[in-house]
C-alpha cells in the first residue's frame, strides 16, 4: 500500500510528521526521528535572537498528556543555520520559526534560508510566550500580514500554525489569503497545574500549554471546520499518538498529521501508525485518498 502523499509541493514517503519542539534542537535528533519512519520532520522554534526561555520546572507529566511551558528557549537563526545545514537526508526538513511582528519573521526565514529547508512553519500559536505566538496569532490581520511578508522572501512553502481559538475558521482564511500553502493546527492549549502540598502553580511560568491525548477532539474539531472552508492543506496535531487517531483526522480532510508528545513514549510512533493506516487501507481495499474527507460528506 503506497501512502506516498504530496503535501503542498513536498513528497512524503508517508503523512506522519514530526511536530515542532520535539527532538528538533538538533541534526542528530532529526535524523534519529527521520530513520524511525517519520515522513518529514519539523525543528524546535527558531528566532532572531537567542532565549534561555522561562524558568523551571517548564515540563510536567500529566494524566492524559504534558503541561510545558519552555517559552521558547532557542540559539537563534545565527547559529542553528549551522545545524540546520547538516540535517538534509531522506525526509522534508522544515523549519519552525517566530518572531515579534512581520519583518522579524521575516528576517529569521531570511537567515535560515541559507541552509535550505524544504518549508518554513510559522509558529503563531505558542500561548506561554509573552509577544510572540498567540499574541499575534490571534489576530486575523497579523496572521495575514506575518506570511504575506515571508512569503515575499522565501521560495519554498510556507505553513501557518494556529492556536485552538473559537475563531479557527476566520484565522485559517486569513493564513490563505496571506498566501500560507498549509496550515498546522493546533498547537497546545493554555493550560496550568497547582502542587497541593505547597499551594503553588507546579510549572515556573505559572501558566502553560496542554499536549497529549486530551487535546485530541478540540484539534480534531479545528481540523474538521477548516477543511470544510479552506482550499489549501490543513495539517492535523494535537493528541495523535495511534493510527486510529491518525485515520480521523485524516476522515476529517486532513492531508497529513503532526505527532508530538506520543514520541516520548516510543520513537517508533511513526513507523507504527504507517503500518497501522497500511492496514487498515488493505482491509477495506482503498487508498489514503478515498478515505481523506469522508466525515466531510
Amino acid at each position: 500500500m503506497d501512502l506516498t502523499i504530496d503535501l503542498s509541493g513536498l513528497k512524503l514517503k508517508n503523512p506522519t510528521i514530526l511536530a515542532a519542539g520535539i527532538l528538533g534542537t538538533s541534526a542528530a535528533s532529526l535524523k534519529r526521528v527521520a530513520q524511525h519512519g517519520a515522513g518529514a520532520v519539523v525543528t524546535k522554534s527558531i528566532g532572531a535572537s537567542p532565549r534561555e526561555g522561562h524558568p523551571g520546572p517548564v515540563l510536567v507529566k500529566t494524566e492524559r498528556g504534558f503541561l510545558n511551558a519552555m517559552g521558547l528557549p532557542n540559539p537563534s537563526y545565527h547559529e542553528f543555520v549551522r545545524e540546520l545545514e547538516t540535517v538534509k537526508g531522506d525526509v522534508p526538513v522544515i523549519a519552525s520559526i517566530f518572531g515579534s511582528n512581520a519583518k522579524e519573521f521575516e528576517e529569521v526565514a531570511l537567515g535560515l534560508s541559507k541552509a535550505r529547508p524544504d518549508a518554513f512553519e510559522l509558529n503563531l500559536s505558542c500561548p506561554h510566550a509573552k509577544g510572540y505566538g498567540a499574541t499575534l496569532g490571534t489576530d486575523p490581520l497579523k496572521v495575514k500580514e506575518i506570511i504575506k511578508s515571508v512569503k515575499s522572501v522565501v521560495d519554498v512553502p510556507v505553513w501557518a500554525k494556529l492556536p485552538p481559538v473559537a475563531n479557527i475558521v476566520e484565522l485559517g482564511l486569513a493564513a490563505q489569503e496571506g498566501g500560507a500553502d498549509a496550515v498546522v493546527v493546533i498547537n497546545t492549549i493554555p493550560a496550568m497545574g497547582i502542587d497541593i502540598e505547597s499551594g503553588c502553580p507546579i510549572l515556573g511560568n505559572k501558566v502553560g500549554g496542554l499536549s497529549g491525548a486530551a487535546i485530541k477532539p478540540v484539534a480534531l474539531r479545528c481540523v474538521y471546520e477548516l477543511c470544510a472552508t479552506l482550499s489549501i492543506d490543513v495539517i492535523g496535531v494535537g493528541g495523535i499518538s495511534t493510527w486510529k487517531d491518525a485515520v480521523e483526522f485524516i476522515m476529517a480532510g486532513a492531508s497529513a498529521v503532526e505527532i508530538g508528545s506520543a514520541v516520548h513514549d516510543d520513537i517508533n510512533v511513526f513507523r507504527n501508525v504507517s503500518k497501522g493506516i497500511t492496514q487498515f487501507l488493505e482491509k477495506r481495499q482503498c487508498s489514503l485518498e478515498d478515505i481523506r474527507g469522508v466525515a466531510q460528506k
